[in-house]
């Protein structure tokens, strides 16, 4: 059995060092893992967001029902020390845009959101059905 590499075949590992840098940031970037929950009076999305803020977030529901959610990581880049550098640095997310279609039982007057030990949480209450009534036999006279 042969071993398998996880690598870029169309581009040589020569120039690794070139496009994988602050200037060209890598392109093969991965979207944070998200978690969608429902019980009987609401969804709940929640999104991996590692160390970032409330002020790192933009969330809106569009005319269309549908909802945006959009981060950006806009910490400051820190100067670096001079006698060491990064062999790997995977550690970046960022900017990432996502868009959900909401179900049309969803109370979008209701959305809330909030950001807790680097996860955002967005509950998407149900719109509340009012209550069945009762089937009332008539009698015929």
């Amino acid at each position: 059995m042969l071993p398998v590499l996880n690598r870029n075949s169309w581009i040589p590992d020569v120039f690794s060092d070139f496009f994988d840098t602050d200037f060209m940031p890598r392109m093969k970037a991965t979207a944070p893992a998200i978690n969608v929950k429902e019980t009987d009076k609401a969804y709940t999305v929640e999104l991996a967001a590692p160390g970032l803020k409330k002020e790192d977030f933009e969330i809106n529901i569009d005319n269309d029902g549908n909802l945006h959610i959009k981060m950006e990581n806009k910490g400051e880049r820190k100067e670096e020390d001079k006698k060491e550098h990064y062999l790997r640095r995977e550690f970046a997310y960022s900017r990432y845009e996502q868009t959900l279609l909401l179900p049309d039982d969803v109370d979008k007057d209701k959305v809330a959101a909030k950001v807790d030990n680097g996860v955002l949480t967005i509950d998407l209450p149900k719109v509340e059905k009012p209550a069945e009534k009762p089937v009332r036999k008539i009698e015929v006279g």
